[in-house]
């Protein structure tokens, strides 16, 4: 084998686009509604998301500078996260545009914001699964030096789950029939879970 390409991310990487997001990936999609305090709404999507712990269950983002999804957040401890779909991606892609805080995501991206039942924050009536969420942290990262970065990591414990019924077969969630998209590397790579890339391992026993 040759020797790997090495670079130390403070000089620089020396390519054409930074592969970092690419290696970490493909990424899940933090789709993510909020309400202003007053009452605007907003939606957004992050692609340095996942979910973190079970019990109780954890979902958490990173936004990158302080955009109106982390203030609206700060203002109201509420949030929802609707799962990205290959039919709703230019939907999605749509609703990250930079506009300012009194623009509605929901219309500009022609999606339909309906009542979550206990978060005062709507969900996206078109996406198949949604997380009703209440901030349980807002850490704002720092590198290995202790340097702040422009960075802010938004935890919420989820409290509310919507999940369309043609998504659960026999009770068990299909997580490949739901088309569900991830954020890949270079400015605009997407790729979408089929069916067809389904393969399974059984956690080994030990001894």
């Amino acid at each position: 084998m040759s020797d790997p390409y090495f670079y130390q991310p403070a000089q620089g990487h020396g390519l054409p686009h930074d592969p970092f997001n690419a290696i970490v990936g493909p990424r899940p999609i933090g789709w993510i509604s909020t309400r202003a305090a007053s009452g605007a709404l907003n939606l957004a999507p992050y692609s340095f998301f996942n979910a973190f712990n079970y019990t109780p269950p954890l979902i958490g983002f990173a936004s990158l500078g302080r955009k109106d999804t982390l203030v609206n957040i700060e203002e109201t401890a509420e949030f929802v996260w609707n799962l990205a779909t290959r039919p709703l991606a230019e939907a999605m892609n749509a609703s990250c545009a930079a506009a300012p805080p009194e623009v509605d995501e929901f219309a500009l991206a022609g999606l339909t914001p309906v009542a979550s039942n206990i978060v005062a924050v709507p969900r996206v009536l078109e996406s198949p699964v949604s997380f009703e969420c209440r901030r349980t942290q807002i850490i704002r990262l720092q590198g290995a030096s202790g340097a702040p970065t422009d960075s802010w990591l938004i935890l919420g414990e989820v409290v509310g789950v919507h999940i369309a019924r043609a998504l659960l077969r026999d009770g068990v969630y299909d997580t490949a029939g739901s088309r569900t998209i991830l954020r890949g590397g270079g400015p605009a790579d997407y790729f979408e879970i089929t069916p067809e890339n389904l393969f399974r391992m059984k956690r080994p026993s030990y001894p």
